[in-house]
Order: C-alpha cells, then sequence, then structure tokens
C-alpha cells in the first residue's frame, strides 16, 4: 500500500505526483528524459510527499516510465496502477 487511506486521496496524491512528472520530463520525452524526472520529482515534493513518490517509483517504476514516454495522462496512469478508478 503506497499511501495513507482512502482511494480518493490515493487517487490524487498520484495524479499530483504523475502531474509533475510528467511536466518535469517534458512533451514528447525519451527515456532519458523520464529517468531525470523520476529522479528529481521525489526530492522537489518535501518530506512527506517524497517518501510516498519514493515508494511509487520503485514500485512502478518501468510501467510509469513506459507511460510517459506514450504521452500517457497522469489520470489514466494511475488508473492503470490501481490508485484511481478507471
Amino acid at each position: 500500500d503506497v499511501a495513507a487511506p482512502g482511494r480518493r486521496k490515493k487517487c490524487s496524491l498520484c495524479t499530483k505526483i504523475l502531474g509533475q512528472m510528467k511536466a518535469m520530463a517534458g512533451e514528447d520525452p525519451d527515456n532519458e528524459a523520464v529517468e531525470a524526472a523520476l529522479g528529481k520529482v521525489c526530492q522537489a515534493l518535501g518530506k512527506r510527499l517524497g517518501r510516498i513518490c519514493k515508494r511509487l517509483v520503485k514500485k512502478f517504476r518501468d510501467q510509469i516510465s513506459e507511460a510517459l514516454q506514450n504521452g500517457d495522462q497522469p489520470r489514466d496512469i494511475c488508473a492503470a496502477m490501481g490508485f484511481c478508478k478507471a
């Protein structure tokens, strides 16, 4: 379990984290841009969110990386990982 109780809260945290990653990776990112964003985004989110972010990245790194490179939206990525309702 990545985040605090409550599905909506998990969904909004996931969406927020992935929104930041998408913004950092830029439009049409390659693997290097995504990896750089994955490394930086958790530090930029502060202590509490940063911890959740690190666990999320550790567990779903490949899935997040592929989805960002495909141009998927944060909410769709979070739904695919089970944090949001599809």
